[in-house]
């Protein structure tokens, strides 16, 4: 299994990005998929996920700004990023979760909480400059 996850880079405040994270070689559709992020310094924590009825939940900050989505076949999610600020300087993870009983999927992003999922992209820099 892999997942590859790109389109961060460098924009100045008030700009947009939009990430993306391809997933192969699993044979099952993944229950939830998520969006982790880290700032230098600070540790992992939850952005956003997407369970496979395509419920969303997003951390607090993030909420009405960024948007997380999936192509129909469930091999690509999204994070669509808009209004960035310095805040969202980080290196960005996309993760996939087969575990059917995964109750994170349910809310652990709001707070921002971290989760051992199953599948991990290498992450992609998101830089955004005031």
């Amino acid at each position: 299994v892999e997942l590859v996850d790109s389109g961060g880079g460098s924009v100045q405040a008030g700009g947009s990005l939009r990430l993306s994270c391809s997933l192969s070689g699993i044979t099952s559709t993944p229950y939830c998929m998520a969006w982790f992020r880290q700032a230098p310094g600070k540790e992992r924590g939850g952005v956003s996920t997407i369970d496979s009825d395509c419920t969303t939940t997003y951390l607090g900050a993030v909420k009405g700004r960024f948007t997380i989505s999936k192509d129909i076949a469930q091999t690509t999610l999204y994070l669509q990023m808009t209004s960035l600020g310095p805040e969202d300087t980080a290196m960005y993870y996309c993760a996939a979760e087969e575990r059917t009983d995964f109750v994170y999927c349910s809310g652990g992003a709001q707070e921002g909480a971290y989760a051992d999922m199953d599948y991990w992209g290498k992450g992609t820099l998101v830089t955004i400059s005031s």
